[in-house]
């Protein structure tokens, strides 16, 4: 009897059969690092941050922002920050921030602070707001919300005495004044209203009183 053809059965199953064997623990292999990636994944997703720093929203500049510009929404965004580097008094809202003043110019990425911010009267911590009307009228124009500025007066010497330095602007209220043959007089020159440090404010409000006082843009 001819046997032939089972055999040759037998070896073409033996063969599918190592083929199979073959190919499965490649199988087995690419299942076990699928699973192991989607672990890694799903345990990264419910960490807080990298290696289990806490991380905090935090509002910062979107782009450049000149000094006393007053932020828009398009100005700043919101973006997680870890605890440990994000600083004291940063903001987490947009409303915020929007529609105020930089006291500063900031650079895009900055996380933006409650210090960093000026009111319609006020200034930030440790500094006082100055009531000030210029010895010359016309140096108002040339100030806006977040200018730095030294305050002088005239000293006895050539040089002048500056009483605070760095002031910041906080706000110029421009009165509506009729200019009828010349500048404006003291009584209608613009009020500056300027952010010291708490120890200069006595000094330059006092000096306001008595001498004229003016202000050097830095």
């Amino acid at each position: 009897m001819d046997d032939t053809r089972p055999r040759g059965r037998r070896t073409g199953l033996k063969a599918r059969l190592r083929a199979r064997l073959r190919g499965r623990p490649l199988t087995l292999l690419r299942r076990a690092l699928a699973a192991a990636l989607l672990l890694v994944a799903a345990a990264l997703a419910a960490t807080p941050g990298a290696g289990g720093e806490k991380v905090l929203p935090t509002l910062v500049t979107a782009r450049d922002v000149s000094s006393g510009s007053a932020l828009s929404i398009s100005d700043v965004r919101l973006v997680d920050m870890d605890a440990d580097s994000r600083p004291d008094g940063a903001l987490t809202d947009p409303a915020q921030a929007v529609h105020r003043r930089l006291a500063g110019a900031a650079r895009a990425g900055e996380p933006i602070t409650d210090v960093r911010l000026v009111g319609s009267n006020s200034g930030p911590p440790g500094h006082t707001t100055v009531p000030l009307r210029l010895a010359d009228p016309g140096i108002a124009d040339l100030l806006s919300p977040g200018t730095r500025v030294d305050v002088v007066v005239p000293a006895e010497t050539d040089e002048a005495e500056v009483l605070a330095r760095s002031a910041t602007v906080v706000t110029v209220a421009q009165q509506e004044s009729a200019r009828v043959g010349g500048p404006l007089g003291q009584e209608e020159a613009p009020l500056v209203l300027v952010s010291v440090a708490d120890e200069h404010a006595p000094r330059v409000a006092a000096a306001g009183l008595d001498r004229p006082v003016t202000v050097i843009l830095r």
